[in-house]
This record gives C-alpha cells, structure tokens and sequence, in this order.
C-alpha cells in the first residue's frame, strides 16, 4: 500500500500508532479519511471533566489531524460521522450542532449521529470521523 500516505500528529497521535498499531488519518489521492477523533488532549493525554469541552477537543482534534496530514481543515470536511455515549442527550446535541456551525460555517456536511453504548477508552464521550476532499468546499 504505497501508494498510501499515513499521518499521526505530536503527542496522542505518536502514542496512539506505537501502543495501538493505527494512525491517525490517511491521504488517498485528493482526499483525507480520519480515524474516530476522541476529545482527548493531545499534549497531556487527559480528556476534559465536562463535556462541551470534550466535544470541542474533539472537533480541534479533527482539524489538527487533518492539517496533519496536509488538508487545510474543517472547510475540506464532506462526510461527518459522530459516536456519542448519550445521543438523546439534548445539551450535548446542542453543543455539537453549534461546533459544526463553528467549524464549517459555510458548508453542511453529510451527517451521520450515532449513539454507543462504550467507546475505546472508558474516559471517551464522544468520538469523530470525517471524510475530507482537498479540492475544497
């Protein structure tokens, strides 16, 4: 698979790819796939106590991933898919809905919203993975 360029970024990226054998995105031709974005610090690898903070680190952790890999962020964003621990949860869906405006004001992505019973780590509320296309929005 050569012809596949593979990006973690500094700190729970790096972490991620020795201890767990994955990366962080994949750049395939024009376009950038992620691996599910958690709201994990990627410095201190501590995850927030709330969770509209939790949300945005996740979102700040897509963008991060993707700049990573060579993508100019949330605006190349086409494909949305959100795990959550509490879908239903409707201060939670508020916050996420007003990070999308915040991170994509000008387009609206295909979106998908699903709701899990457990996540990778016991500290996770919510997990992100996106689709991006580097021709832009």
């Amino acid at each position: 698979m050569s012809h596949l360029q593979y990006f973690n970024y500094p700190g729970f990226g790096e972490w991620a790819a020795e201890n767990f054998y994955y990366s962080q995105a994949v750049r395939i031709g024009d376009q950038i796939k992620l691996s599910g974005q958690g709201g994990i610090n990627p410095q201190t690898q501590t995850f927030p106590s709330d969770i509209s903070s939790e949300i945005y680190q996740a979102f700040s952790n897509v963008d991060l991933a993707l700049k990573t890999a060579g993508g100019e962020g949330w605006n190349q964003v086409y494909s949305v898919r959100v795990y959550m621990l509490n879908p239903q949860d409707e201060a939670a869906t508020t916050i996420l809905v007003q990070n999308l405006r915040t991170w994509m004001p000008d387009h609206m992505p295909l979106f998908t919203y699903i709701g899990v019973d457990s996540l990778a780590m016991k500290e996770m509320r919510i997990e992100i993975e996106v689709e991006a296309h580097l021709g832009g929005c």
